[in-house]
């Protein structure tokens, strides 16, 4: 995959993500984070990580939100990563047993942040 693909492919997987459109994405990562950190941001999102044929997209979101809970301080991502699992298959059963069995390894304190997270994100829905 070149360069560019990775870039196109990149953009499109956050205007997914968003909800947006491919421009609007550009200009938000640039307005937000500068132009060479969203420059990264589209490459590394456009690589193989979204795209193996070895795990579907539900499997890679629940992977991403119990990858996120883990982290604490990222409660807008896990919204918007709860959001995007639910487009990809899951079902919200599965992703809050997720961030329950996060809470044996991460500690409960960073898995009850990122539930209310979670049930927040699922009530908009």
């Amino acid at each position: 995959m070149s360069g560019v693909d990775r870039r196109a492919r990149g953009i499109a997987l956050y205007a997914d993500q968003f909800g947006i459109s491919a421009s609007e994405v550009e200009n938000h990562f640039v307005e937000t984070y500068g132009k060479e950190f969203a420059e990264e941001a589209f490459q590394a999102t456009g690589g193989v990580a979204w795209e193996s044929n070895h795990l579907d997209l539900r499997v890679r979101s629940l992977l991403v939100l119990a990858s996120l809970a883990t982290l604490g301080g990222v409660e807008s991502r896990i919204r918007n990563h709860t959001k995007w699992a639910l487009r990809h298959g899951a079902t919200e059963e599965e992703i809050r047993s997720v961030i329950t069995l996060v809470a044996n390894y991460a500690g409960f304190a960073r898995a009850s942040v990122a539930m209310e997270a979670v049930n927040a994100a699922l009530a908009e829905d």
